[in-house]
């Protein structure tokens, strides 16, 4: 599409209202709503109430006094640059818009079919084939930090968790930022697989179909799980230290709700243990605990891949490098699969 393609070299202006910016929006755009949340409300209801012509006077009423403001806010952001401007479907809010910057003599491009079109172009790039090679391993192989090392060295790599802003447990919120909506995960994940290179594998994280409170689009989660998979069988005693050490900074009272949530595939008697140790400072036998589950639900998922699919690789040791110097001579026989 000729508007994202442009979205390089413009600003993205997104007259939307602040909710509808906030679910979810293009990656980069700024919000630049024509009418506030209640404002759009008061609108709406009153097209349905008294008919379009009243809606309009309605509309026009709150944007007039605006409309100065808005032309000194968009010279101040384009700054010699186009100014790409749209709304959900490419109507009268965008069209309204561009009118008024495009009379001030500024550059502007419209989003045919608006916010709209460009969520089905989304949808309909994660129906095509894409490359997925598959980083597995059991809950702490630092598999995360041995993609970004990938991608320092020069391979395609996608952080989905870093995308979902959560690491997959129920631990993984701890320490980051709110997650996004699922739409907006989509976004921007479409945005990542825009600057790939099909011609050549691009590698991500072996993950359920939700991270956290996000949600996999299914096309695109149907071709992880269909994808080869390099597993990094690491024993626990390495990953032990690994998860001591991201987790057991954060305070015990964050710990044991994140153990709460995982209570019933536990156990009564597993859970009381683990909340005993949490409060004795024993974190190492936390872990320990809680990887008896999740190494049980990690297994269960391999196993429903195809076995033809899945490389097994033995790695004694937790540290990055030592990681990658192992798996480097092996991603050349992943591709064969």
């Amino acid at each position: 599409m000729d508007f994202i393609s442009a979205s390089s070299e413009g600003v993205i202006l997104d007259v939307r209202s602040p909710g509808e910016f906030e679910r979810a929006h293009i990656p980069g755009a700024i919000s630049f709503p024509m009418f506030s949340n209640e404002e759009r409300a008061a609108v709406g209801t009153c097209y349905k109430k008294e008919g379009k012509d009243k809606a309009v006077e309605l509309g026009l009423s709150i944007v007039g006094p605006k409309l100065a403001p808005w032309v000194k806010t968009a010279k101040k952001l384009a700054q010699g640059k186009p100014l790409l401007v749209h709304c959900w479907r490419g109507g009268m809010r965008s069209g309204s818009m561009a009118w008024l910057l495009e009379t001030a003599g500024l550059q502007v491009k419209l989003l045919v079919g608006g916010y709209k079109a460009y969520r089905h172009l989304v949808l309909k790039a994660f129906e095509a084939p894409i490359p997925l090679r598959v980083l597995g391993g059991k809950t702490g192989s630092g598999k995360t930090e041995i993609l970004l090392e990938m991608k320092k060295q020069g391979f395609q790599v996608i952080d989905l968790e870093g995308i979902a802003h959560h690491r997959g447990s129920a631990f993984g919120h701890l320490g980051l930022a709110p997650q996004p909506t699922s739409e907006q995960f989509e976004n921007v994940l479409f945005h990542e697989l825009r600057h790939m290179d099909y011609h050549q594998a691009i590698w991500v994280e072996d993950e359920s179909r939700h991270i956290g409170k996000v949600f996999m689009n299914l096309d695109f989660y149907s071709q992880l799980r269909e994808a080869p998979v390099l597993f990094l069988d690491i024993d626990a005693q390495y990953r032990l230290p690994y998860l001591v050490k991201v987790y057991a900074q954060y305070p015990k009272e964050m710990l044991a709700e994140a153990i709460e949530k995982i209570k019933k595939r536990l156990g009564g008697q597993h859970y009381q243990r683990a909340l005993a140790c949490l409060d004795l400072g024993q974190f190492e036998e936390v872990a320990a605990i809680t990887l008896q589950y999740y190494d049980k639900a990690y297994l269960h998922g391999l196993e429903q891949r195809d076995r033809q699919n899945i490389q097994r690789l033995e790695i004694h040791s937790l540290d990055t490098q030592i990681q990658v110097e192992a798996i480097i001579p092996h991603l050349a026989e992943s591709l064969k699969h």
